[in-house]
């Protein structure tokens, strides 16, 4: 799965010396289920504070189109994601919040996040 990481690009954030929020949602996601093979539909939300760099928007539309036919559990896709995202855009705090759609008569919400190591505000609150 490495090799979607390949998708994304970045850009350079203008102001690396404030603390800014940046979000991205992506109400339109869709993968698979690994044990029937049905399509998964969910919103992306992606929140971050950025170092020296950005994802650049046509790229992570990309990246996120490349899991349309990828059968991949919940908690693996929310996970793989900020590993990615993280490894790329290299950000100072990071959340994921994968909302999938009701399948079986349950819904699912997973998060995920990152600090970097010398980035930590506790008062950190995007809900």
């Amino acid at each position: 799965m490495n090799d979607k990481r390949k998708i994304l690009e970045v850009f350079e954030n203008k102001y690396p010396d404030r603390d800014y929020t940046i979000t991205h949602v992506a109400p339109e996601f869709t993968s698979l289920c690994p044990k029937t093979g049905q399509p998964d539909f969910a919103t992306i939300t992606i929140e971050y504070i950025p170092d020296l760099l950005c994802v650049e928007l046509k790229s992570l539309k990309l990246y996120f189109h490349s899991y349309r036919n990828d059968g991949i559990f919940y908690e693996s896709l929310t996970n793989q994601i900020l590993d990615d995202l993280v490894a790329v855009v290299k950000p100072r705090y990071m959340r994921i919040t994968a909302e999938f759609n009701v399948r079986g008569g349950i819904s699912s919400v997973v998060e995920a996040e990152y600090y970097s190591d010398d980035y930590y505000d506790e008062d950190i609150s995007f809900s």
